[in-house]
């Protein structure tokens, strides 16, 4: 049964900026000289001339991004996609598993360089392969594929449950619109618009960025929560855009059954 306690989010919080305006001065000096000026005269000359010749600053242009990284190198743009395609190609993931808005598909959660393993050959060692995080909401599960991209081939998939990574982009604002929509985000809409005018429809009008929610965290779990560490849970950092934020501190989102909770 889910927590429905009315307790205000709290008035904005809004960051204090302070800016700063300096008035530039210049300051004129002048140099002794002889009774005829000329030492003056030249030491001036010779002051005007070095402040001429400043040295100019160049900017170079970034390199170009080649199809293959060297090395411990970074994955290349081109790697990414190559790896990403082909650690679902052909697979029952594709077809079997589901992203977070319940569609056919794993969520992609990250691509990255595989650290190397110690145990392998020279050879083997200097292969690039990268690793392809999904999380499917279909078996609560964390999927990691690890795609060797020299040969072509997914050398290993492993399967966790009760591990959640940081969450996706995708994962941030697919809770945003489940708070907006439930009751529990009653105070983030008249929050938002006390501070805009404007009515809260969609996570587009706000900034975002959460965590998971581990529920070891908290003295008190409310039941509709307990199920977090199996079940995908984010809590959700929202702010008006070029706005002050907005303090959901205190509410939960359960991904996996699409449901929102508070926190006492």
């Amino acid at each position: 049964m889910r927590e429905l306690a009315r307790r205000h989010l709290g008035k904005l919080v809004a960051g204090v900026a302070l800016a700063a305006a300096g008035a530039a001065v210049a300051i004129g000096t002048s140099l002794p000289g002889d009774d005829a000026g000329g030492a003056g005269d030249a030491a001036r000359a010779g002051a005007a001339q070095r402040d001429a010749v400043a040295p100019e600053g160049t900017v170079e242009a970034a390199p170009a991004e080649g199809d293959k990284g060297v090395g411990r190198d970074p994955l290349t743009d081109a790697e990414t996609d190559r790896a990403e395609q082909l650690a679902v190609a052909g697979t029952a993931l594709r077809m079997d598993a589901r992203d977070v808005e319940g569609d056919r598909g794993p969520q992609h959660l990250s691509t990255n360089l595989t650290e190397v393993d110690p145990g392998l050959s020279a050879a083997d060692a200097a292969q690039r392969r990268a690793d392809v995080v999904y999380y499917d909401y279909k078996s609560d599960s964390v999927v990691t594929k690890t795609v060797n991209l020299d040969s072509a081939k997914v050398e290993d998939t492993r399967t966790d449950h009760g591990v959640q990574p940081p969450p996706s982009k995708d994962e941030l604002a697919e809770a945003a619109q489940l708070l907006i929509a439930d009751p529990l985000g009653a105070d983030l809409k008249s929050d938002y618009k006390d501070a805009t005018g404007r009515p809260l429809t969609t996570q587009d009008q706000l900034q975002l960025s959460g965590m998971v929610f581990r529920k070891e965290t908290v003295a008190k779990v409310p039941s509709d929560l307990t199920e977090c560490g199996k079940h995908r849970c984010l809590r959700v950092v929202a702010k008006v855009k070029n706005g002050p934020w907005i303090d959901t501190r205190a509410l939960v989102v359960d991904l996996s059954d699409r449901e929102v909770g508070r926190l006492p």
